[in-house]
């Protein structure tokens, strides 16, 4: 039996911070080849999934949405993953805490990232349809995305992996 994935919609339930909204997202990531990578090569091994904005042709970026007052913040962050970009996998600690304004409505937001490293890609998620998915290098990113928060999640990411890679069994899916 195959279940139907839906997003969720409305703001009824979103959370927000002095005025801000709050959004959680995650950076999914995967070592190529599921590669052992030492310190020295996380960089190389390292790709990320990114997402394709609503709007053509401005760039890319990692999923992210609003955090909604019945669930845990990871699990608004592995929501908003599964939704927008398709993949399920374990959501790790948590990079940091951003405060940026958004570059459609200036409204300023709340942004808090977790890395997710990736065990299943599903062949249908809820936001196929306006999205497209990319599995991209370190560096990729950094000259795609226009949104300095989350290139700074991503150094974030990348220095955490430095001092502590992940383990082999962890990486298969």
């Amino acid at each position: 039996m195959v279940g139907i994935l839906v997003a969720r919609s409305g703001r009824q339930l979103q959370r927000y911070n002095k005025g801000q909204r709050i959004v959680v997202g995650c950076i999914p990531y995967r070592l190529k080849g599921g590669m052992k990578a030492s310190s020295k090569n996380i960089e190389d091994a390292l790709e990320v999934l990114v997402i394709s904005t609503q709007r053509k042709g401005k760039g890319v970026l990692f999923p992210k949405g609003g955090w909604e007052s019945d669930e845990s913040i990871q699990d608004a962050a592995r929501r908003e993953t599964m939704e927008e970009a398709g993949v399920l996998g374990t959501v790790e600690s948590e990079l940091g805490k951003w405060c940026f304004k958004s570059k459609g409505n200036d409204a300023l937001y709340e942004g808090h990232m977790f890395p997710l490293l990736v065990k299943e890609q599903l062949d249908l998620w809820p936001e196929k349809d306006i999205r497209q998915r990319y599995w991209v290098s370190v560096s990729k990113v950094k000259e795609q995305c226009p949104y300095v928060w989350m290139k700074e999640a991503l150094d974030m990411l990348v220095t955490r992996l430095k001092s502590t890679p992940p383990k082999m069994e962890d990486l298969s899916y």
